[in-house]
Parts: C-alpha cells; structure tokens; sequence
C-alpha cells in the first residue's frame, strides 16, 4: 500500500462521504489506529486494526435519491450534506459496481414508461429513491422502489424490461413513502417479482435480507468483525448467551454452534421475521429471538433470575442506552462482547460498564469503511 492507492472522485466536495480520500489506504488505517487508541487506549490493550486487500466497491446496499435538476432533467445520486439537494452520482469508489449499474439503467428507463420522479417543491411526481442490495457470495439481487403511491400503472412491462436487461436481478419490491423527513423506506411493501429477499452467505451461514431489515454493507470485514467477536467471546457450549440488538441473527447465529442456547433481542419486527427464518433456513435448533427493547428484556430476566452467562452487544451508532447498560450491570454476566461503529460512544458506555465493576481485556479495531471516518470496534469486557 502506497501512495499510488490514492482514489481519485469527482463528487468529493459535494458529496462528503469519502472523507478520507486524500489518504492512501495505508495512512487512512493509522490514522483510525491511533483515534482508537486515544480514545479508547486508556480502557485495555488495542490491537493492530484490520484493514481490507481490496478497499473499494464494498458496499452491498446502495440507496440513491431521485429528483428533477433545474432543466427538469432526471438525476439521480446522494442528497448534499444538509441539505435535499441531489447530487447526480452514476458510479461510486465504495460502492458495488453492479447496484450502480442498475440504478443507471432504471433512471433510464423511466421516460419510456411514463414514470416521473417525485418533486418535492411542486410534491407532484412518483418514484422517489431506488435502493439495491446484491448478494456478494449468492449474486442474487433486490431492488427496491420507493414511491409516494402504490399506484403504478406500468408495473408489468416496467419489471419485465429491467430484468430482460438486468437478468441478475432475483427480486424486485415497491416500497410506499409518502412521508416528508429523511428516512427513504416507508412501512408498506409490495412484491412485484421473486421473493421479496435475497440471500447472503456470511461466516458459513445462509442469510435472508429483506428491504428493511439491517444487514452490515460490508460483508469481507463482516466475516473478520464476526469471527473476532465469536473468538473473543470464548464459549465452551455451556453458556446461555443474550445477543442484544440481534438485527437478523447474523453473531447469534454465527455463535450458536459454540453455545448452549442464543437468545436474540431486537426492536425491528422485520429484522426479527428475517432473524426466525434463517435459524430455520440453518437448521438451529437452540437460537430464540423475540422483537421487544433489549433494556426491558434485561430487567425482565433479571425478574425472572435468569442470568446470561455472555451478551453480544451491537448497538447503532448513538451506542447503548442508560436503561439497557443498568439492566446489564445487575444481570452481570461474567463476559460482554462489545461491537461498536463509533468508538467515541463506545468510550462513553466503556465508563459506565468499568465503573460498574467490567475490566476492558482487548480491542480490535476493524476498517468497515475504507476511505470513511468510521471505524468499528470488537471490545472484550469480563466481570471483576
């Protein structure tokens, strides 16, 4: 890695995503290195941070925002920081090629089948994002459009002519958002072609990801990101753990062949209907998963003297909250297994667990997102 692993882009400044870009590969990885160091190094030993051979065109998910520009032209990209205002982007340095590719072609299309982008000044218009998410070890492919009506009167040839051009494409699904804010996908969905799903393999298990359900963007470091965090936890096939956060039942899952049982808790009723059909679609036997706050279900088997022997934490990036971390500090199980996208919230729940009576053992950094600020962290914690 070297200088000459600079990338170049021309939506830098308007864009704002690759922060980092300036950087070779190699500086971008100490400089996340030493954030995590300083922020983090007084808890426990920090490891090397694992980076990626091939840092670019990881993310499996892309969602781009559709619009009319000033000539009344379609464009299609990534809104402007602060603002609503579409920068036109048709291929991404961190995105997967073929989700840009497919997002080309729908933009496209769309004249030719009446289809009119929603504009938000006049809030006249239809579609107003299409988000694609592909399958790096199955190839299989879902693409979702987000528009303001379930009416779509061009439906049938629309679908039939993009997946004659894009035959990759496994499943096709209209999701409905009529409201304002900065959320893309709205509750209500319609298939219009295949499953509604697709498929990823992931640390040898078979995944099913739905259009709302989380599934991380990256999934080379995933499988480093996972395997730590299931070596780190250590388990002999004895132990009930709890995995907080549980998503789709990715750690759950992934750890259920080295524990006794996997409880998974999980605010997305959608991530939890994912979580139940791939423990199905494993064959395991011993992964429970329930949709309900992880704070509540903590204080509720305390209740119940229940006492999980390991927790899997991974919670979004604002970090765990007051409630759940208390519940946690009277549960006290012997070890915590710590998964964090921001190691800035990750120093503050880091306070509160040590002071609580936690030691830090280790930390491994992993780069998630090359090219960007983020970085995710793997943290070991055991009760004194």
């Amino acid at each position: 890695m070297d200088e000459q692993r600079i990338q170049s882009c021309p939506h830098t400044k308007k864009c704002g995503g690759c922060q980092l870009q300036h950087l070779p590969y190699e500086r971008q990885l100490n400089q996340k290195q030493r954030r995590v160091q300083e922020l983090l190094g007084g808890f426990g030993p920090v490891l090397p941070i694992l980076g990626m051979e091939e840092p670019t065109h990881y993310r499996n998910k892309v969602t781009a925002a559709f619009a009319l520009d000033r000539n009344r032209r379609i464009v299609s990209g990534i809104y402007q920081p602060g603002s609503h205002a579409v920068v036109p982007v048709d291929s991404c340095l961190i995105e997967d090629e073929t989700a840009d590719r497919i997002i080309v072609d729908i933009r496209s299309m769309l004249p030719d089948f009446k289809i009119k982008v929603f504009d938000e000044r006049s809030g006249t218009g239809w579609l107003r994002h299409v988000l694609v998410r592909r399958g790096f070890a199955t190839g299989e492919v879902l693409v979702v459009l987000v528009a303001v009506s379930p009416i779509f009167p061009t439906q049938k040839p629309f679908v039939k002519a993009l997946r004659e051009k894009r035959p990759e494409i496994t499943s096709v699904v209209l999701n409905i958002n009529d409201r304002f804010g900065p959320v893309v996908l709205g509750t209500r969905e319609k298939v219009l072609c295949g499953e509604g799903y697709i498929e990823d393999v992931l640390c040898g298990h078979r995944f099913r990801i739905s259009p709302r359900s989380f599934y991380q963007i990256n999934p080379v470091q995933t499988e480093k990101l996972y395997r730590t965090a299931v070596d780190f936890a250590g388990l002999t096939g004895t132990e009930t753990v709890l995995d907080a956060y549980c998503g789709i039942g990715t750690i759950g899952i992934t750890a259920s062949d080295r524990a006794k049982q996997v409880i998974g808790v999980e605010l997305n009723r959608d991530a939890v209907a994912d979580a139940i059909a791939n423990a199905r679609l494993n064959g395991i036997k011993n992964c429970w998963f329930t949709a309900g706050d992880a704070g509540e279900y903590m204080e509720q088997m305390a209740r119940d003297g229940m006492r999980p022997d390991l927790v899997f934490l991974d919670p979004p990036r604002a970090g765990s909250d007051e409630r759940f971390l208390s519940s946690l500090l009277r549960a006290a199980p012997k070890k915590v297994v710590y998964v964090s996208c921001d190691p800035e919230t990750l120093a503050r729940d880091l306070a509160v667990l040590t002071k609580g009576g936690y030691r830090v053992q280790k930390i491994q950094p992993v780069d998630m997102f090359p090219y960007t600020k983020h970085i995710e962290c793997v943290c070991l914690l055991t009760l004194r």
